[in-house]
């Protein structure tokens, strides 16, 4: 079994005591007894995080040095000097020699060939249960010869200093890819763990041919998988929770030659008027044992939830293990996906609810990764913001763009995948003018893609993004396929889509040289009316 304490002792860390591999029921007492948390109305554990509500992404960064020096795409990842670090981690050690600590043993990864055994550190209690959920429990034989390959350490109460770390702000998550260690300091929100495990698999994982993804998969007992890109809030969690498939995982994945795995072992799932009409899955995680809510307000006299209400932070989170979800897939793994849908929140309220991709045009929106940024999911982002993400998971890719994207084309060629593109975001006119696309038409047109039905209708080609549109579908309003007629003013609907064409070009610009022509030709027409 992996020895936390020495593996702190290797880091020169000395805690007053190291809680190794506490249970849900000793993490979930110990942080209610300790003030951490309180509990709801069936039973779950609610948090507030404080002024932390969603990642610090300005405030992460990569060590340089001869490791990373030609590995990590710089442009996009902030730098942090050896010596910084070092300092950092010394400072840390000074920190927490007075603190009780928590660690868990766990695996980043479901497939034994690819998975990354993680040791994660933690101040609090709940931090502990959350990543307990989130990542992948050993059983009791893989305990006995883990051997732990990345350690993270999450103190919330450490506060940086720039002047002698080289931070930008008393909030840091260091990652060193030599030392294999993440140090996050300054913010309680538990999102930060999961993604420091996500940018590492991002990290280790492509030389080795497999592909990282921010993405959810769901399959059907035909094994017929289906893989859903999109950011935070477009809809991956929601989408691929289906009672009528089954939920291998809601956000990060790997594809191999195995086929697809699950990262995670649990969900982390957006509350904020979360619907029992619409998401009945999710929302009944609200009301049982277990379910670590952050941020969701409740009423202390009756402990009765109040989804609706984004007083504490409009980013609002569920974490839960993935056997909450009673079609999920307990261990994480399935065949080759039959079809890949990107998900966008498209705040112009131009692109269509779905449209077919060539492999080409998949490359293309791959590498752009179009979306809005939802309100709550950064801080500083109060309404949807029109984005431009790569990969759909930019803040968690240290590689350059190109290594994922050829890695995906070649995956979707060799396993001759169907591609979507689905819109999630605004109808009838951009924000503040036209609507959230209906759940229900979306649903609909997904379960079309995935059961084959979809590709038997009349489709027309997009004039300004030259993808193919489906005409018709049954039980759907024919209006909403063709984003153009839902304007009450056609000419501004042109000029709105070709500005978004204009921004696609200006955009892909930086990716012209690592792409062949076919994919420069699926780019949008930029023809924005004088």
């Amino acid at each position: 079994m992996s020895d936390n304490v020495a593996i702190l002792g290797e880091l020169g860390i000395t805690p007053k005591s190291v809680r190794k591999n506490w249970n849900e029921a000793l993490l979930y007492e110990t942080s209610i007894a300790a003030g951490e948390a309180r509990v709801a109305e069936g039973g779950p554990l609610v948090v507030e995080t404080g002024q932390h509500t969603g990642r610090s992404a300005k405030d992460k960064f990569t060590v340089r040095d001869e490791t990373t020096e030609n590995t990590v795409w710089w442009d996009n990842n902030a730098s942090m000097t050896p010596a910084h670090f070092d300092t950092l981690l010394e400072d840390f050690a000074t920190h927490l020699a007075s603190q009780d600590v928590f660690s868990q043993d766990l695996f980043g990864g479901a497939d034994p060939a690819h998975r990354l055994p993680v040791t994660v550190i933690t101040e609090y209690a709940w931090h502990s249960l959350f990543i307990r959920h989130l990542l992948r429990i050993p059983t009791a034989s893989e305990y006995e010869t883990f051997d732990s390959q990345f350690t993270i350490i999450n103190c919330p109460s450490f506060r940086a200093d720039p002047a002698r770390h080289g931070t930008r702000s008393e909030t840091v998550i260091a990652v060193n890819f030599a030392k294999r260690m993440v140090l996050i300091g300054g913010t309680s929100y538990a999102g930060e763990t999961k993604k420091s495990v996500f940018t590492a698999l991002n990290y280790y994982l492509p030389p080795k041919g497999v592909m990282p993804m921010h993405c959810s998969v769901n399959t059907s007992p035909a094994d017929d998988a289906a893989i859903f890109f999109g950011l935070s809030g477009t809809g991956k969690t929601t989408l691929s929770a289906d009672a009528s498939r089954i939920l291998i995982g809601d956000d990060e994945h790997g594809w191999s030659e195995n086929g697809l795995f699950n990262f995670e072992g649990g969900c982390y799932a957006k509350m904020i008027k979360l619907s029992a009409e619409a998401e009945p899955e999710i929302y009944a995680t609200t009301k049982q044992w277990g379910t670590v809510l952050e941020n969701v307000v409740m009423d202390p006299d009756t402990r009765i939830l109040d989804l609706d209400d984004a007083t504490l932070a409009e980013n609002s989170r569920g974490a839960y293990p993935i056997s909450a979800i009673p079609n999920a897939s307990l261990s994480g793994r399935c065949g080759q996906p039959k079809n890949l849908i990107m998900l966008t929140a498209d705040a112009f309220g131009v692109m269509p609810p779905i449209a077919k991709l060539t492999p080409a045009q998949a490359m293309y929106h791959f590498l752009s990764g179009y979306t809005a940024k939802v309100a709550g999911t950064e801080k500083g982002v109060t309404e949807p913001t029109a984005t431009f993400s790569t990969c759909f998971g930019g803040p968690f890719m240290p590689r350059h763009p190109s290594e994922y994207g050829n890695l995906l084309r070649e995956l979707i060629g060799k396993y001759n995948v169907n591609c979507w593109l689905v819109s999630t975001g605004w109808t009838g006119g951009p924000y503040g003018t036209g609507h959230r696309m209906p759940i229900k038409a979306t649903r609909a047109l997904l379960n079309a893609a995935l059961d084959g039905s979809l590709n038997k209708v009349a489709f027309r080609k997009d004039e300004t993004f030259g993808f193919l549109v489906p005409e018709e579908l049954p039980g759907v309003d024919a209006k909403i396929l063709n984003p153009r007629s839902t304007w009450a003013d056609g000419a501004a609907y042109d000029a709105q889509a070709a500005k978004l064409a204009d921004m696609f070009v200006a955009n892909f610009a930086k990716f012209e040289a690592y792409v062949d022509d076919a994919v420069k030709a699926a780019a949008p027409k930029a023809t924005t009316p004088a």
